[in-house]
């Protein structure tokens, strides 16, 4: 059962007259339509997977428009979609979280840049900077360059950002350059309204077909020799009409201050940090005018040279707000005055830091240090006095806790079928001694953390297996390979399983058949179960009896040879599949598959079903597990097996022992890991299992009051 984007659906049919009230991403997604788009690609990754969820369910609507879209297996597939604007008129998006997405997508897009493209072409990149992030640190902008790629960062207002998506596509279809549309987490979740226009169907479209291919022209390829005459098409048209749009729709936006001998030039994305930062600093008033004039660049890249120079000359000092590192806008500014002799004073990284997200406390540290060097007086003390309350408000927290607080580092979903797959190789180490795993992106990560702790290596979606092709010669002991099912068709297939049979590696390779690619938020995928699937209870708890062999015959028809495939919760049948692949002696390619469906896709089906039954007064049954406090020795080693968030602890009842007792809390799914692994690792016989019957037949009332006496009987006074 799929999260369900209705709402969301019917607002992407307003039209002229109407306002749109919502997120952003949203907003940028009606934009797309009233920008007369043909298609729209991209692939999955939060927060602008949101866009493609949306519009692959409204397939409906978007065959009345005759806009096609196309849910890709990757991001370099979504960028070659984009290969459709380049002889035609065609508007065309793609959708993709940068900044891995970006270095997936990165060939397509480079030969993509050197052509040029004839329809508009953009690319809406979800730039996943600063602390919280779950991508590595680096930037699209560097991309924008290297590719001449027009790169927007609209100011986070909903009326800006749906512009700057027409603009976008009018912007790409003046210089012929592709056009990225960066948006941040913030961006993507701010929320707001706009004036809607009627959307619009494109000339050409799935309902209004081409008859015939254009003419073939060499010139289009990326290919030689014709790349030189690309190259200097870049610099000699492209990236001045460019430049000559930006100006003449005046795409960035100058707000005026009263301070004007200083400045602040700032990524449009910024903007409202920045002034937030500035109203602490006394030089902002609520409705956001600054009293220092601002240079919004909602065009990052290119630079408009005369833009720039005319914004500094005169001033004292100008300040470059740039999060991130290198400081690609400022050092391209400093170059471009001093090209110009325009000697006015530039700040940047000096006052702000390198890296990281720039909040509005760090703003603020920044911003303090310009104002008192420029502007000294009551409003800088003023802001020093907040940083400070900021700082002491901290500390007093710190000091009021007895102790730190113990870290919560993220962790599988309760019931995770994955999470049994960890525990089994956690004891098959024991009998085969520790081995190199290569880890992955995707739920399985997780394993990474305590108290599994094992992944060696993170190199890229679906890139596991090909990690660790240069550690496995140099090990004794053969090497262990863990991706997903989403892992395995966006990239594995290829760059892991071919090139190990290819080069006859010896390694053993995990594959987690869950069904979705569940990390980005379990979107189908080819070996999604189809909808003739069956789902069955078992003593090791649910598991899916999956009728879609994909997997299984796409490793077949390339050659592997030895396969098995395990259900998850049977920790004991993994762990000895787990000893049997490290220990054969066949000389291959040996592949796992811990099949077991992903537990959140499972409760979201089965819940409204339950629901319905109880409503019905139907018997329902469910499976809970739990721990007999008599017999549990307060070892915990149960819970440093397994590591569930609803197997924890509890004081001890018995007065003679000190050791607080394991204990099942309520959110227990009943998956059955945590009596799979008493069973497979020997442990304590604590845990019990009991089944939960609601609405009861009169049989089944009259059988558990009779046994309920007889208990009551025996049990001493």
């Amino acid at each position: 059962m799929e999260v369900s984007f209705s709402k969301e659906i019917e607002s992407l049919r307003l039209g002229a007259g109407d306002t749109f009230h919502g997120e952003g991403i949203l907003a940028i997604t009606k934009a797309l339509l009233q920008s007369g788009v043909a298609y729209i690609g991209g692939y999955q990754g939060a927060p602008v997977s949101h866009l493609l969820d949306v519009m692959v369910q409204a397939k409906e609507y978007m065959d009345q428009l005759g806009v096609h879209v196309e849910a890709c297996s990757n991001e370099a597939s979504a960028a070659a979609m984009l290969g459709a604007s380049i002889h035609y008129p065609l508007r065309g998006a793609v959708t993709w979280k940068s900044i891995v997405g970006t270095n997936v997508a990165s060939d397509a897009l480079s030969n993509l840049s050197s052509p040029g493209v004839t329809g508009g072409a953009l690319i809406v990149v979800g730039e996943d900077y600063g602390e919280g992030a779950s991508v590595i640190q680096e930037r699209t902008h560097a991309y924008a360059m290297k590719s001449s790629m027009c790169l927007l960062d609209p100011r986070p207002d909903l009326g800006v950002m749906t512009r700057m998506v027409e603009e976008g596509f009018r912007l790409s279809e003046a210089s012929n350059m592709p056009t990225i549309l960066e948006l941040r987490i913030r961006a993507c979740h701010v929320r707001g309204s706009f004036a809607t226009k009627d959307n619009v169907s494109p000339a050409v479209s799935t309902r209004a077909l081409m008859e015939d291919p254009s003419a073939f022209d060499y010139m289009k390829l990326a290919h030689p020799p014709v790349t030189f005459r690309h190259e200097k098409l870049k610099g000699e048209q492209r990236i001045p009409a460019a430049r000559k749009y930006i100006v003449e729709n005046r795409l960035n936006e100058l707000f005026p201050g009263r301070h004007d001998d200083l400045g602040i030039i700032v990524q449009g994305g910024l903007y409202n940090s920045l002034v937030r930062s500035l109203q602490q600093l006394g030089l902002a008033d609520a409705f956001g005018e600054s009293e220092i004039p601002l240079l919004v660049l909602n065009v990052t890249y290119p630079i408009v040279p005369e833009q720039v120079a005319d914004f500094c000359i005169g001033k004292r000092s100008v300040l470059v707000v740039e999060e991130g590192q290198p400081e690609y806008i400022e050092q391209e500014i400093a170059t471009l005055l001093r090209r110009r002799d325009v000697q006015t004073r530039l700040h940047g990284k000096d006052l702000l830091p390198a890296a990281g997200e720039y909040s509005v406390e760090v703003l603020s540290t920044g911003l303090t240090q310009f104002a008192s060097a420029y502007l000294p007086g009551p409003a800088t003390e003023e802001a020093r006095r907040w940083l400070t309350g900021n700082t002491e408000r901290r500390q007093a927290a710190a000091a009021a806790l007895a102790k730190p607080l113990p870290a919560r580092p993220p962790g599988f979903c309760i019931g995770c079928p994955e999470r049994p797959v960890f525990s089994a190789l956690k004891l098959a180490q024991e009998q085969i001694g520790n081995v190199h795993v290569a880890a992955d992106i995707g739920c399985h990560a997780f394993g990474t953390f305590e108290p599994f702790s094992m992944g060696h290596s993170i190199l890229g979606y679906g890139m596991s297996l090909a990690s660790r092709a240069g550690v496995s010669p140099m090990m004794q002991r053969r090497t262990l390979a863990i991706m997903g099912d989403g892992g395995f068709w966006h990239n594995g297939l290829l760059t892991g399983v071919q090139s190990a049979l290819f080069n006859g590696d010896d390694a053993v390779l995990l594959i987690f058949k869950n069904g979705y690619t569940s990390a980005t938020g379990t979107q189908e995928i080819i070996s999604t179960p189809r909808e003739d699937a069956r789902f069955e209870a078992t003593d090791k708890g649910a598991s899916i009896v999956h009728t879609n062999q994909t997997i299984e015959s796409a490793l077949r028809g390339l050659g592997v040879q030895w396969m098995r495939t395990v259900t998850t919760y049977e920790v004991e049948k993994m762990r000895a599949t787990i000893t049997d692949a490290f220990t054969s002696d066949f000389n291959g390619l040996k592949v796992i598959i811990a099949e077991g469906e992903c537990q959140l896709e499972r409760q979201r089906r089965i819940k409204p079903w339950l629901a319905n039954l109880l409503k019905k007064g139907e018997r329902v049954v469910r499976v809970k597990y739990g721990v007999d406090e008599d017999v549990c020795n307060g070892d915990h080693a149960c819970i440093r097996l397994s590591g569930c968030p609803t197997l924890t602890i509890k004081d001890n009842p018995d007065p003679l022992k000190v050791d607080p007792v394991a204990t099942v809390i309520d959110g227990c799914v009943g998956c059955g890991l945590c009596g799979a692994n008493a069973h497979a690792a020997t442990l304590c016989p604590s845990f019990y299992r009991a089944e939960v019957v609601q609405n009861p037949k009169w049989h089944e009332r009259l059988f558990n009051s009779f046994r309920g006496a007889i208990v009551r009987a025996l049990q001493p006074a």
